[in-house]
């Protein structure tokens, strides 16, 4: 009789060649395009701020797991998504010390305290953004592009502040002196990872293509926000023109794609994923329409992860016969 156990690890659970590791390096290979954009944007300060939040998350996950004799799973690479989506969620100004305690919250009360990968409710990467709202000042700082002197000029600390398209549209009007297209290649002011849709965009198809993420969330979560939007435009502009800049401003690209799409925080079941990805955008457009911060990406995600497993319940198929 064979006595060997079986050991189910926790989710993600996966088929075939594929594991953690191999999925994170795709993760990563997707968020290179907004990285690059990035970079010529705002400078080498925006390559420095993303490895400052990499190597940051990597140590505590190190330490962590180090200290309570757990198996190290910094291989795994899952710290460095987590670093690099951080990282994307702020502005290029932020202190490196205040990038190094949210990655510090985003990896060791977020992820490692409820038991590693696989095992929180809630996205690290947006816990992590959320908590350095304790530094409200320091995180809606936005820079105009191209503020820096020279492309190896490290501080931004003397640029030129500008509005982002999302604080326009929070007045209830659409940015002036630049077009959609502006928005989408990235010609305007934001958090580091959030400017230029078409590279976001260009990430998710990638994504999608390599089979590591699902259409549904992604596309039904836009969607919604454009729709709605869409039928419910502010200050007289043009329906077409107000949804368009709602769905390429902001994190919604990002949210949508990378961080809404997270395994271990959104549902399985595919009715679940459309109820989700439906209450990411409701959620999204309710706070940038009556919230007092033009926002709403971040916490819709983060609310909704709380509601993931109920979502899961009511999606999951009855067994026949019963």
């Amino acid at each position: 009789m064979n006595d060997t156990k079986l050991i189910v690890s926790s989710s993600p659970h996966l088929h075939g060649e594929e594991d953690t590791r191999s999925i994170m390096l795709d993760v990563i290979v997707a968020l290179i395009p907004a990285l690059a954009v990035a970079a010529y944007i705002f400078g080498i300060r925006a390559l420095v701020l993303s490895l400052v939040c990499c190597a940051s998350c990597v140590v505590f996950e190190w330490l962590y797991r180090f200290l309570l004799k757990k198996p190290d799973s910094v291989l795994d690479l899952s710290a460095v998504v987590t670093g690099l989506l951080l990282s994307y969620c702020l502005p290029v100004t932020v202190p490196l010390w205040a990038a190094v305690i949210g990655c510090g919250f985003a990896i060791i009360v977020v992820k490692q305290l409820f038991g590693g990968i696989g095992k929180n409710i809630m996205n690290p990467a947006l816990a992590g953004r959320a908590f350095m709202f304790s530094w409200p000042l320091l995180m809606t700082n936005w820079v105009k592009p191209f503020s820096y002197t020279s492309f190896f000029d490290y501080s931004l600390a003397d640029a030129v502040t500008g509005a982002t398209p999302l604080v326009s549209l929070y007045g209830g009007s659409i940015p002036q002196n630049m077009t959609i297209l502006d928005k989408l290649v990235g010609q305007s002011g934001g958090s580091m990872g959030e400017i230029s849709t078409f590279a976001l965009l260009l990430g998710g198809i990638y994504l999608i293509w390599r089979g590591i993420i699902s259409w549904r969330i992604p596309v039904i979560y836009i969607a919604t926000v454009f729709i709605i939007s869409f039928i419910f435009p502010k200050g007289g502009i043009a329906n077409l023109d107000w949804a368009l800049w709602n769905i390429c401003s902001g994190g919604l690209a990002l949210g949508a794609i990378f961080m809404a799409t997270d395994y271990a925080t959104s549902p399985v079941t595919a009715k679940g994923q459309v109820f989700y990805a439906l209450g990411c955008g409701l959620l999204t457009l309710f706070i940038r329409y009556f919230g007092s911060y033009p926002e709403g990406v971040c916490y819709s995600i983060l609310v909704m992860n709380s509601c993931t497993w109920l979502l899961d319940k009511a999606g999951k198929r009855k067994i026949y016969g019963q």
